[in-house]
């Protein structure tokens, strides 16, 4: 199950680095060879492995990670959930890291999946909420079977143990404070995969919503007072359209159908489909059309998702890694059971995609047992490019080869007052004839952190009229106009 990666530009040198995070021993060994590793981007298409002088090398058995600034002091800090106690690396701004995890009260010693920063208070640092998956051990684990007599993966209810998350208060000091009980986060369990933040029913507070596996969904409101509800049922999002729990895996987050609300979009096993949950005033429905993005998920099992706009036409695209979990009847590659094609999705207006996987080359045969994957321009391009992980094969980078090198795009990169990247803002942008919103954010995907650089592509555009920034303090400020194929930082008030 493991598998997530991380972009961060741990030494602010401009260009984006990878953190991946790997699946070792489940004992905790220090001489462990499998940890996770730091690859610095040189800026010349290579990458240096700088593990060992970043002391980032963590040997649990890794699930994800998720990067933010938490002690504002305009370093981007990392941390990593695992099958096991969480680890919090604060960044020294030397090129190294410290290990803070004790010291700061994060070390959460469950089955940690996804996780999220967010400022769910209103007082200008990051907080932290924590995706949990069982409550399990290995004197618990159990064998499972496929209906053919071979030994499978399990499912979550084979060992009916689903675990409670956890929501850390920053309190601003360097250490956290565990308000999970005091929040109301506790009187939900699930099985956690997947995490996404954002303010949801739009009363200027942010929310959380958890993908489950097999279990009902999670819909956390925001009560404004440090308490959050589970409305998951009653806004639409718990189940499906046919009222089914389904496996969910990675979750993205965007506004589809751009009318100023934030929907979601769930990966799923094979035969549920994956769901893209539209928001109208805070309630959700599960939308199914012919060319929506779930109808061509069916016979596959979506993990990693992303959306965004690949050929810079102002039309969101779509990313997702495949990889089974079960055998089934149609093999992909012989080599691997449970490997499957990943798919690319070209967005062609008002929620709709066509199937575009066969623009992805490479010189081996594509099917993987995929994992986490993001998106992130590697080598500043103005195109978006793909680090895709895959399960017991080499990870993989998809460098975007633009076919229409002609069009436009823009970059924001909004920063708080501290000079850090501001998770939870959100960037409204106007031409002349477009009106796109976006979110600056993290821990999205399927265990994994995205980069929280606002990019939008103009298609024909030539200027930006109007950017519109709300601050996760909801104080808003314009700015503009802007000339497009450029990256502009822009930093809180």
């Amino acid at each position: 199950m493991s598998g997530g990666v991380a972009c961060i530009d741990y030494d602010n040198d401009g260009w984006w680095d990878l953190y991946f995070i790997q699946g070792g021993k489940l004992k905790h060994q220090a001489d462990q060879t499998e940890t996770n590793r730091l690859f610095r981007n040189q800026g010349d298409g290579t990458f240096e492995d700088v593990t060992t002088e970043a002391k980032v090398g963590d040997p649990s058995y890794g699930m994800g990670a998720v990067v933010g600034d938490y002690d504002n002091d305009g370093q981007a800090d990392i941390y990593v959930t695992n099958v096991g106690a969480n680890v919090l690396y604060r960044n020294l701004g030397n090129g190294s890291f410290e290990d803070v995890s004790t010291k700061a009260g994060v070390n959460h010693s469950g089955w940690g999946t996804s996780a999220s920063f967010l400022d769910f208070d209103q007082d200008n640092d990051l907080d932290l909420i924590v995706a949990n998956y069982i409550r399990w051990s290995i004197e618990e684990e159990t064998i499972c079977y496929s209906r053919g007599g071979k030994q499978d993966y399990c499912s979550p209810l084979s060992y009916k143990t689903p675990a409670m998350d956890v929501l850390y208060r920053n309190n601003g000091d360097g250490t956290f404070t565990d308000v999970t009980s005091n929040s109301g986060i506790n009187q939900s369990f699930g099985n956690g995969l997947g995490v996404a933040c954002a303010d949801f029913d739009q009363n200027g507070w942010v929310d959380i919503f958890i993908a489950n596996d097999a279990m009902p969904n999670q819909l956390w409101l925001n009560q404004k007072n440090g308490t959050f509800k589970n409305e998951a049922l009653i806004r639409g999002c718990a189940v499906n359209g046919m009222g089914l729990n389904e496996a969910g895996m990675g979750v993205a987050l965007a506004d589809f159908n751009q009318d100023g609300w934030w929907d979601l979009f769930v990966t799923h096993l094979e035969s549920e489909s994956n769901t893209l949950y539209l928001n109208t005033n805070g309630f959700f429905r599960d939308e199914v059309k012919q060319k929506g993005p779930g109808v061509m998920s069916w016979p596959f099992t979506g993990f990693g998702v992303v959306f965004a706009d690949f050929d810079n036409d102002s039309i969101l695209d779509g990313y997702i890694a495949n990889g089974r979990v079960k055998y089934g009847p149609k093999t992909y590659d012989p080599a691997d059971q449970f490997a499957e094609p990943n798919h690319l999705l070209k967005g062609i207006g008002d929620g709709a995609f066509e199937d575009y996987s066969t623009a992805i080359d490479s010189d081996e045969p594509l099917p993987r047992a995929s994992r986490a994957s993001i998106q992130v321009d590697l080598n500043n391009d103005g195109n978006l490019d793909l680090v895709t992980v895959n399960r017991d094969q080499a990870a993989e980078i998809l460098i975007n080869q633009n076919p229409h090198p002609n069009s436009n795009w823009v970059r924001f990169r909004l920063l708080n007052s501290s000079g850090s990247d501001s998770i939870g803002a959100t960037a409204t942008i106007e031409t002349e004839t477009l009106h796109i919103t976006r979110l600056a954010q993290t821990g999205l995907g399927y265990c994994s952190s995205q980069d929280p650089r606002i990019h939008v592509g103009l298609g024909s555009e030539n200027r930006v009229e109007k950017l519109t920034v709300t601050w996760p303090n909801s104080t808003t400020n314009t700015y503009g106009p802007f000339e497009p194929n450029q990256q502009y930082t822009i930093k809180m008030p």
